[in-house]
């Protein structure tokens, strides 16, 4: 395995050999050589294959210019070709693989320039082949470095973000908004940062309405309070609102409870507005909401900080239970209908109708990650019942799984609160995910649909209250509970 210093220096030598090429059908494949070469695969027809066939729906034969199955597709197109109709290609070539044979990384290249996507996080890059050296760990997948990669960049990418909040958080309270208010107040911040990186706002809109404020912050406070207000403010009130500016109209009806409540307003400086900008101008389509969510309740206690992200349950950990517990076998069965049209719509039906219940839930994650693995599975019924090359004006009805299969109990109740957010902001992660696969963007809003999360003592709160338990099908979790004996974990059962 190559040290990224070989790796960078391949890279340079390569951009410079490069640097001139054009010609797709006489360069095409000699690029793609060196290319994977940079990173140590000096035999890639021995991992993967050039001119990969793919079967379309059309019964016509398509072809990538190199898959390495699960790894990397690479297209090529010549010099000056729209990349985006490359990527558009590559994409619908995608959705006819296998589950287990789509490549995580897909590159669109014209020789000069590089489109780079990781499937498993919706992140885009696009950058000149002559700055490769720059990105080369973006492609760390292929260098040998991916188990090392996705458990060191996905903990450091969540702790930055926690500990931008982190710094307005203190920055808040050290000017006396506190408490309660607090907690609901940077809950809503978390959501609308998200929001304008994930679609849900136009791109960069929050960014650009909060740079538009006095750079004293003097009348921040007020701002965000109109936000908030215009953000649970339904349709047929804003069509009565004809002298409500066009800052505010470009933002959405959101609904779900999350901005109902009045706060008071929370007064800003220079700094505190800085400290706001900083987070806006943070990357929050990288977060995932079952990591973040513990590293942000964590933000509200400093004697956690120095821990920040230490004690929350990892991804990996969950998978290790729910996969045997019930993923697995909701896989098997799936194969065992996918080719009966009928038993796979009973199947569907199944899944849709699933009940998840977390006693001691947190911040959420083992609800989250569990939504989120099976959304997946749905998109994979979804690709046997529905042509991907279908035009689908309207998806929503196909989309069976949601929400409010879910419920939870905590006893704390900013935690709660980020249980309840953090189950909308994966499921709008998914639903880009079901976009990708149609074509047609599709979110949920106005949020009419929640995850049921109940702010209580779950060793003294009836559960029957909750979820009957007649329609539950799991309880899952692992709560911290203190007695005589210390339980650390409670293992996964199935509800009987």
């Amino acid at each position: 395995m190559l040290t990224w210093d070989e790796i960078q220096a391949n890279a340079i030598a390569f951009s410079k050999k490069w640097k001139d090429a054009h010609n797709e059908e006489a360069q095409a494949q000699g690029f793609e050589i060196e290319f994977l070469r940079v990173f140590g695969v000096n035999e890639p027809m021995l991992v993967g294959d050039f001119e990969y066939k793919v079967p379309l729906s059309s019964g016509k034969t398509g072809y990538i210019d190199y898959v390495w199955k699960g790894k990397i597709a690479i297209e090529m197109k010549r010099r000056g070709k729209d990349l985006g109709l490359a990527f558009h290609q590559l994409q619908t070539y995608m959705q006819h693989l296998p589950e287990e044979e789509i490549p995580d990384l897909w590159l669109v290249c014209d020789f000069e320039n590089m489109r780079l996507c990781r499937r498993s996080t919706n992140e885009i890059w696009n950058f000149k082949t002559k700055d490769l050296r720059k990105h080369i760990k973006r492609f760390a997948d292929i260098a040998g470095y991916e188990t090392e990669r996705v458990r060191e960049d996905q903990v450091e990418v969540n702790r930055k973000a926690a500990e931008k909040m982190a710094k307005l958080h203190d920055a808040l309270k050290s000017h006396g908004y506190e408490g309660h208010e607090l907690e609901v107040y940077l809950v809503r911040l978390l959501f609308c940062l998200f929001a304008d990186d994930t679609g849900i706002f136009p791109q960069d809109s929050f960014l650009h309405y909060i740079e538009q404020s006095k750079p004293d912050g003097s009348d921040l406070s007020e701002r965000i309070s109109k936000l908030f207000e215009v953000l649970n403010m339904p349709e047929d009130i804003r069509a009565k609102r004809i002298l409500l500016a066009d800052e505010l109209k470009q933002f959405r009806y959101i609904n779900g409870g999350l901005f109902g409540t009045i706060l008071p307003m929370a007064e800003f400086d220079q700094k505190m507005r800085q400290a706001l900008i900083d987070c806006v101008n943070y990357d929050w389509n990288k977060i995932s909401p079952a990591i973040f969510g513990a590293m942000f309740q964590g933000v509200m206690d400093k004697d956690q900080r120095r821990e920040l992200g230490a004690h929350y349950t990892s991804e990996e950990n969950i998978l290790k239970l729910i996969n045997p517990l019930f993923m697995d076998e909701l896989w098997k069965e799936f194969d065992r209908v996918k080719t009966s049209p009928a038993a796979l719509d009973r199947f569907h039906d199944k899944l849709a109708r699933l009940k998840f219940l977390d006693p001691a839930c947190g911040c959420g994650n083992f609800l989250i990650i569990t939504y989120r693995e099976l959304r997946a599975l749905e998109l994979e019924v979804l690709k046997m019942k529905v042509n991907t090359n279908q035009l689908v004006l309207d998806i929503s009805p196909m989309l069976k799984v949601n929400v409010e299969q879910f419920y939870g109990i905590e006893y704390e109740d900013f935690p709660c609160q980020i249980a309840t957010v953090g189950m909308w902001l994966i499921d709008h992660q998914m639903n880009l995910r079901a976009s990708e696969l149609y074509g047609k963007f599709y979110y949920r809003l106005p949020l009419t649909q929640s995850a049921t999360i109940i702010n209580g003592n779950a060793l003294r709160i009836d559960w029957e209250t909750v979820v009957p338990k007649r329609e539950l099908s799991y309880i899952l979790g692992n709560p911290p509970f203190v007695g005589e004996d210390y339980i650390c974990t409670l293992h996964i059962k199935k509800a009987i």
